[in-house]
């Protein structure tokens, strides 16, 4: 018999289970760094965080909910698109970032602050770290079974008390005075903080994994998709509460740090040593042991997601192989460390996260222009185009002399000046679309 609403207490089931997807041990090392560099504007900078950090996965799981998978939402561009940005959109979250930073996590809080000083210079304790966590990771991922789950549900809430704790010590005690802000964050607190949101790669897992909470309502007898967007948008509060309080909190700790404990090259050796300052050595293993195996969880999840999707597109190689491969392939990308992994990312996500906010945004509203694919189209190109540009700004590969052209268009400066020619392309490719009857549409059904 189908439903066309949930309990309340259903509702809260699948806020928490949308938190345990976008709540990874990875996202708790950015709000930390963002705080030790924003110092006294960190509130400015972590509603920014918040936007793309929080709000654009749940805006995302919506857009799942209207379309059915990403791969169905990109088609509306073309199926040759679709294609090559699903694969991308995996290939980000799995092997190349997502899982490689499992291990670089773990390795950064769980065991480099308690090795000697000749040990954390060396290449050796890394390389036999990420070797170790990723044989247990693909043996777990090719007989996924109870233990998966069992280590999910203790190490989650754990991690989660471990964390509040910390927090509430913290306010209690705190580490020390912000400073003031530094770099980007002088004078564009905000929009710094918008960017450093792309880093958690939420908005990615979500296009990815949020079938699995569609799923789930689906489950519960919930057919119509309006009823399932609705519990999308109630279990997304949910979720967005919890991330935003989690998120903020560590914000708040990272702003308080620098003088008492200095800078530090990034987010988890910073929690690291909080967690050391505040309650000893015994505070820095326990979060150690908890992230390690929050970790090993996450990475399981993502390499048996990514294997099942490239097994798919690719039969002739088995789940199995693309298991091994995926496991090698991060073991590999792990060894460069979490600073130069981060360094790395940065200008792919700056160049895809505007082609997925457009297209995200685009399927929201995609009855109003009868899903044609011109709209998106021409909202897609122009929005490539500059985050391409951006993308190489952030690689350090930029062109002063286009850089200076380009610095007409309004935002160009603090990194999202793909914004306004991606509205003036969405209008265009609307009026397109209105001038002319192609052969071919996509079109949505919406209940």
């Amino acid at each position: 018999m189908n439903n066309n609403t949930l309990s309340f207490k259903q509702i809260f089931s699948i806020g928490l289970m949308l938190f345990a997807l976008f709540f990874g041990a990875g996202n708790m090392i950015f709000p930390p760094f963002l705080g030790q560099e924003a110092g006294t504007s960190v509130w400015v900078a972590i509603i920014g965080f918040l936007v793309t950090g929080v709000g654009l996965p749940l805006v995302a799981v919506i857009a799942i909910a209207k379309s059915g998978d990403v791969q169905t939402m990109a088609n509306r561009v073309h199926p040759l698109y679709g294609l090559i940005f699903t694969v991308a959109m995996y290939l980000v979250i799995g092997p190349l970032f997502a899982i490689p930073r499992t291990a670089t996590v773990s390795y950064e809080i769980g065991i480099l602050p308690f090795l000697s000083e000749n040990a954390t210079n060396s290449f050796w304790p890394l390389f036999i770290f990420s070797v170790v966590f990723f044989v247990i990771t693909a043996l777990l991922a090719l007989n996924p079974g109870n233990l998966i789950d069992i280590i999910g549900n203790i190490l989650t809430p754990l991690l989660l008390i471990i964390l509040g704790v910390i927090v509430i010590k913290a306010i209690i005690s705190p580490i020390g005075e912000p400073q003031d802000p530094t770099g980007a964050y002088v004078e564009g607190a905000f929009f710094k903080g918008f960017i450093e949101g792309y880093l958690t790669m939420d908005t990615i897992a979500a296009l990815v994994f949020g079938i699995i909470v569609i799923s789930s309502i689906k489950g519960l007898g919930v057919t119509k998709k309006a009823s399932i967007t609705k519990i999308c948008i109630a279990a997304g509060l949910i979720a967005a509460a919890g991330l935003g309080i989690i998120y903020m909190s560590l914000a708040y700790i990272g702003s308080t740090s620098p003088n008492t404990l200095g800078i530090q090259p990034n987010g988890g050796a910073l929690l690291s040593v909080a967690a050391q300052f505040l309650f000893g050595s015994a505070g820095g293993y326990i979060l150690g042991v908890a992230i390690i195996f929050a970790c090993l969880t996450t990475a399981v999840g993502l390499i048996s997601a990514c294997a099942a999707f490239f097994n798919k597109i690719v039969p002739k190689v088995s789940y199995k192989a693309f298991v091994a491969i995926f496991s090698i392939f991060s073991m590999a990308i792990a060894n460069v460390g979490l600073t130069q992994l981060i360094n790395f990312s940065v200008p792919v996500l700056i160049f895809l996260y505007p082609l997925a906010i457009v297209l995200i945004l685009l399927t929201l509203i995609n009855n109003v222009f009868k899903g044609a694919s011109i709209v998106y189209i021409c909202a897609l190109i122009p929005t490539g185009i500059i985050s391409v540009i951006d993308g190489l700004n952030a690689a350090g590969l930029g062109s002063e002399g286009l850089n200076n052209a380009l610095s007409i268009l309004p935002l160009f400066s603090v990194g999202i000046g793909w914004i306004i020619p991606a509205i003036i392309g969405a209008i265009v490719g609307y009026i397109i679309s209105l001038m002319t009857k192609p052969t071919e549409q996509l079109i949505t059904q919406e209940d």
